[in-house]
């Protein structure tokens, strides 16, 4: 059978790597020029160098993206920096490394109680809603947003403003007082909580996000590797945007049914020449909506737009500092302390990637605020904010810098969020994405389950048509 896949992030690729191993022959189409989506890397000017346009960690519990990237022949150990689940903020105040000798979930608790930075009430309050997640199989009090379940469960303000607050902006960018409590126990379940002490490893790129396994696609593509037995292909074209997903005239669908009743509709991509016999739909929630409504209505099908267009997106902002000098961090990746009245906006701190080690990345994860002000004034507060709190060495003469935003970069993870499932109401028509109902907020690996488990329900559907 032959598919479109459109959009090339890490959701697309990962429905179109499964849809060859089906046996399909797959059409891959992303508008930019360089696969990856929302993590891939790409070549800044003003710094003169390729960088990420995000900054991103995996972890060990993330199954589905590191099971892929295996089967695709990449090494996990070359391609990661592999750290146990730890907290370590640039200023040295506050450190909290899990103890990777004992079992879990002691080895969660100890790193607790041996935490530098926080008090005995605060550890014990640490402690006692980790307790409580777990005796109470990792749920939360529904429609709870993170702030109110943290103050139903009595936890200081500072032990709050210290883990809580960035854990959570970190791993859901949305706001405490916004996002969603459910999917953030979601992810301390997996991480924090696994029986496996592997799960709560962090996985830090040593390379750049398309080095990763979106490249690694694309060179299999070539070579016609992708599928063992010879059967699936894939063809990839960049720089293509697709405007609109229309079927074949009635006249060709009226013979095509004659022919064979049981067969689905025939899909169109624009004015491209190939037709198709499915679609699955890997764009972020705007553009899927826009793809979709140019589709005939159908059953169901007002309702699903509705849901796309009720999504709310925040944007993410990293600044690039290129250093005159090498400057190795303590830890590849340091919490930084906010004073947003000071312009203080750096929440996480990452070591570039690179033997020269001239490269850092401030991280804003929630950066709505940041969109109305003067960039410049905004990176020149942000470097003294790193300035202030990196005690353990001096920052270097800064040669370059770059504020690269992502207008769109994730979803608001809101209670009550209606996400849709991968089957849409058009038959032969899928949709994947870290938006999808994955059970995750906007993680890679909610987008690589959700390419996946569209190009697998697609192709059980296929398999039935004549």
């Amino acid at each position: 059978m032959k598919v479109a896949v459109i959009g090339g992030g890490w959701a697309g690729l990962s429905a179109a790597v499964t849809a060859v191993r089906q046996g399909h022959k797959v059409s891959l189409f992303e508008a930019s020029a360089t696969l990856g989506g929302r993590a891939r890397t790409v070549r800044h000017p003003a710094l003169g160098t390729t960088v990420d346009n995000g900054q991103h960690i995996l972890l060990g519990a993330y199954t589905a993206t590191l099971e892929l990237m295996h089967s695709l022949g990449i090494s996990i150990a070359d391609s990661f920096h592999k750290l146990p689940l730890s907290v370590r903020s640039a200023d040295g105040k506050l450190v909290i490394h899990a103890l990777p000798y004992l079992p879990p979930p002691l080895h969660i608790a100890a790193g607790l109680l041996g935490a530098r930075g926080l008090s005995w009430p605060e550890k014990n309050a640490a402690l006692r809603i980790m307790h409580h997640l777990r005796q109470n199989d990792w749920q939360t009090p529904r429609a709870a947003t993170v702030q109110e379940w943290l103050t139903l469960a009595l936890q200081p303000s500072r032990l709050q403003h210290l883990l809580w607050k960035p854990l959570c902006v970190a791993t859901m960018n949305t706001p405490v007082e916004q996002a969603c409590a459910q999917l953030f126990a979601n992810v301390l379940r997996d991480s924090l909580g696994a029986s496996r002490r592997e799960a709560g490893n962090m996985l830090i790129p040593r390379r750049g996000l398309s080095e990763l396994w979106p490249t690694r696609v694309l060179e299999l593509a070539r070579k016609d590797g992708l599928d063992p037995e010879g059967k699936g292909t894939l063809e990839i074209i960049t720089g293509n945007t697709v405007h609109t997903i229309h079927t074949k005239s009635d006249a060709d669908a009226t013979r095509s049914h004659a022919a064979h009743p049981a067969a689905g509709p025939r899909f169109m991509l624009d004015d491209h020449p190939q037709s198709f016999d499915a679609v699955v739909v890997c764009c972020n929630t705007p553009s899927a909506a826009r793809l979709l409504a140019s589709l005939p209505a159908c059953p169901g099908s007002r309702g699903f737009l509705k849901d796309l267009q009720a999504f709310e997106h925040s944007p993410i902002a990293t600044l690039t500092l290129l250093l005159e000098q090498a400057m190795s961090l303590p830890a590849p990746m340091l919490l930084l302390h906010e004073d947003r009245q000071r312009g203080h906006y750096g929440q996480w701190l990452f070591q570039g990637q690179g033997a020269e080690r001239r490269l850092m990345h401030i991280v804003v994860s929630d950066a709505q605020a940041l969109m109305s002000m003067d960039r410049e004034k905004l990176a020149s507060a942000m470097v003294e904010q790193l300035g202030e709190q990196l005690r353990h060495a001096r920052l270097p003469p800064i040669g370059r810098r770059a504020l690269i935003v992502e207008k769109r970069a994730t979803f608001l993870a809101v209670p009550g969020l209606k996400r849709p499932a991968n089957r849409t109401p058009w038959p032969g028509v899928w949709v994947a994405g870290d938006w999808t109902d994955t059970g995750y907020p906007a993680v890679l690996e909610g987008a690589v389950r959700s390419g996946r488990d569209a190009a697998l329900q697609m192709d059980a559907q296929l398999q039935q048509r004549p």
